[in-house]
């Protein structure tokens, strides 16, 4: 899929860039080729309406410098005879020559063409008491637009070459996310298959068990509990993904319309339950809550943050030990923080530990951590224009959530 999406990009870019480049040099050409044709025929149509020179074979003392085409005019009489003069680029004796080039500029209903056969432009002027053609060379002009084009394929194969290698460079670099995305999709789905398997597992050994008749009524009342506590581990999980889901998808739409929430308060309340849960587990509560502080939020889903960090320090703290819970306003926000001795965290368990179905120590996994508790804040935390994260010291953990006043 990956690459793909990279080649599909790779395709619109260097697209992109060839029609760009023939538009560009194209144009050039055209603009060129129009400019040199202008200023070719100027300069022909100064010379159109001179008289003739006296001496016929011989440039003419008269003849405007700006004039620097190879050119030379031929005159006709009414008796159809022709005198040509030029700057002796031409041999202009050569009557049989010059009749051919009048015969072929006269079938032409049109004043200015060119004549490919010869490489040269014409311009008839017949306004004067005598009619008289121009003749200029063209091969210098067909020369340097050979040369404008053979310029143009060379830079634009050194630009396509080097545009190739950005596209490829781009492509990484606009994919990456992407990649990252699809990757912990992957991630997400492997893990979420293999958590819904064991439960499966389980259920399915304790109901195969329990159609065998040989065993006893206390061991199918055994058999029917395993399944009961197994599914309700089960559903938890589910809950807990179909939870993501929604926050997922609410973070892809727009804005909810929050309300004013007393954090404090909320805090205090949210402690209340679980001060009897740390009193059984022989571990102690201490809070350092400043007063009055209020933010803009959704007052279910933050009290649902606050639960998690608290059901987190209370399964991976050490018994016999103090949790300390602190709210205190910094400036514009408000910072909240819960702190607890445990396993140390190393820097990239800080940094893991918000990934979905990460967990530190396996194997204090007590069968009702999903390892998606601390993903779940970190998206209502995002939802609420606030930060989350972790910090570990001398064995001492904790997670803060710094959220807008």
């Amino acid at each position: 899929m990956l690459k793909r999406l990279r080649i599909k990009f790779i395709a619109v870019i260097m697209s992109i860039v060839t029609v760009l480049f023939i538009v560009i040099f194209g144009l050039v050409l055209h603009f060129t080729k129009q400019n040199i044709a202008r200023e070719s025929i100027q300069m022909m149509r100064t010379q159109a309406f001179r008289p003739p020179a006296t001496e016929p074979m011989h440039k003419p003392d008269n003849m405007p410098d700006n004039i620097r085409l190879p050119f030379f005019t031929v005159h006709i009489a009414k008796d159809g005879e022709l005198t040509a003069f030029g700057g002796g680029y031409y041999d202009l004796t050569d009557k049989e020559l010059l009749q051919k080039l009048v015969d072929a500029a006269e079938e032409s209903s049109k004043n200015t063409g060119i004549l490919p056969d010869y490489d040269l432009r014409y311009i008839k002027n017949e306004n004067g008491p005598m009619k008289a053609i121009v003749f200029a060379d063209i091969s210098s002009e067909k020369a340097m637009i050979r040369g404008l084009i053979r310029n143009s394929v060379i830079i634009g194969l050194i630009g396509y070459v080097v545009f190739f290698i950005i596209s490829l460079l781009l492509a990484k670099w606009v994919t990456k996310p992407v990649e990252k995305t699809w990757n912990e999709q992957k991630q997400f789905i492997a893990d979420a298959s293999h958590e819904l398997k064991t439960p499966l597992t389980v259920i399915m050994t304790n109901a195969e068990m329990m159609t065998d008749k040989t065993y006893a009524e206390s061991d199918m009342d055994n058999f029917t509990k395993n399944i009961l506590s197994t599914s309700k581990r089960m559903r938890g999980l589910i809950e807990s993904l179909l939870e993501l889901a929604r926050l997922d998808n609410n973070s892809n739409r727009a804005p909810q319309k929050f309300t004013t929430v007393d954090c404090s308060k909320l805090i205090n309340d949210s402690i209340l339950p679980f001060e009897p849960l740390f009193y059984e587990n022989e571990m102690e509560l201490s809070t350092d809550i400043d007063e009055n502080i209020k933010v803009e939020g959704d007052k279910e889903k933050l009290r649902q943050v606050i639960n998690i960090l608290l059901d987190n320090a209370l399964k991976y703290s050490d018994p016999a030990d103090k949790v300390t819970v602190k709210l205190k306003r910094q400036s514009a926000n408000c910072l909240l923080s819960v702190t607890g001795l445990g396993t140390s965290l190393t820097k990239e368990d800080c940094e893991n530990i918000f990934k979905r179905f990460y967990r530190v120590d396996q194997s204090r996994n007590d069968g009702q951590s999903y390892g998606l508790g601390l993903s779940i804040a970190e998206s209502i935390v995002s939802e609420h224009n606030g930060k989350i994260w972790a910090e570990s010291e001398n064995c001492y953990n904790t997670f803060y959530v710094s959220l807008p006043v």
